[in-house]
C-alpha cells in the first residue's frame, strides 16, 4: 500500500507537471491579460518541457532509458545536456521576444539548477522531484507570502515518496530540495523585492 501511494505521489508531483504549473503561475503573475499569459505559457513550455518530454518518451520507446523518471544516474547525463541547451535557448529567445522578466528569471533559475545538478550527477543522483517541488514552493512564498507556504508540506511528502520507492536516498532528496530552493530564492527574491 505504501509503495502504491509513493508511486501516485511521484507521478502527480513529477518534474514535467510541476514545471508546467510553475510556467503557468509565472505567466499569469507577470501579465495582465489571460491571452498574453496563455501565449507565454505555450512559448515557454514549447522551449522547455515539450522537447525534454518528447526526447524522454522517444528514449523509452527505443529502450535507451529504463524508466520515465530516469532512475539510473548514468542515463540522466544526456537529459541534463538537453535541458541545459533548452534553458540557454529559452533565455535568449524569451529575452529577444521581450517576455516578462519573471518568466525569463524562471528560465535562469532552471538553467542554474540544471547546470549544478548535472555536475553533481557525475557522482551522485540528486532528486529532481524534490528540487522541483521545493523550488516551486520557494517561488510561491516569494510571490504570494504566507499563502505560498501551503505548498511546503509537499516537499517532505515528495521526499518520502522518492525514498520509499528507493529512487533516492533521504540525503539525495533533501539536497535536491535545499539546492533548488536556494537557487530560486537567489534569483527571484531580488527581482520581487526590487
Amino acid at each position: 500500500m505504501k509503495k502504491r501511494i509513493a508511486v501516485l505521489i511521484s507521478n502527480i508531483l513529477n518534474p514535467f507537471l510541476v514545471g508546467l504549473a510553475v510556467i503557468l503561475i509565472l505567466s499569469f503573475s507577470a501579465t495582465t491579460r489571460s491571452g498574453d499569459a496563455l501565449k507565454w505559457t505555450l512559448v515557454a513550455s514549447g522551449l522547455s518541457i515539450l522537447p525534454i518530454f518528447v526526447v524522454v518518451i522517444y528514449l523509452l520507446r527505443t529502450k535507451r532509458l529504463n524508466s520515465f523518471f530516469l532512475d539510473m544516474r548514468q542515463q540522466r547525463t544526456n537529459i541534463y545536456v538537453l535541458s541545459g541547451a533548452c534553458g540557454i535557448a529559452g533565455c535568449l529567445l524569451l529575452a529577444f521576444l521581450k517576455a516578462p522578466m519573471m518568466l525569463i528569471a524562471g528560465f535562469i533559475a532552471s538553467l542554474l539548477i540544471t547546470l549544478i545538478f548535472m555536475c553533481i550527477n557525475f557522482w551522485w543522483k540528486i532528486s529532481l522531484h524534490t528540487a522541483f517541488i521545493a523550488g516551486s514552493a520557494t517561488l510561491l512564498v516569494i510571490l504570494y507570502g504566507w499563502m505560498g507556504t501551503l505548498v511546503i508540506p509537499l516537499i517532505p511528502v515528495t521526499a518520502w515518496a522518492r525514498a520509499e520507492l528507493k529512487s533516492h536516498s533521504w540525503a539525495q532528496a533533501t539536497t535536491g530540495a535545499v539546492l533548488a530552493a536556494a537557487i530560486v530564492a537567489a534569483v527571484f527574491y531580488p527581482l520581487v523585492v526590487a
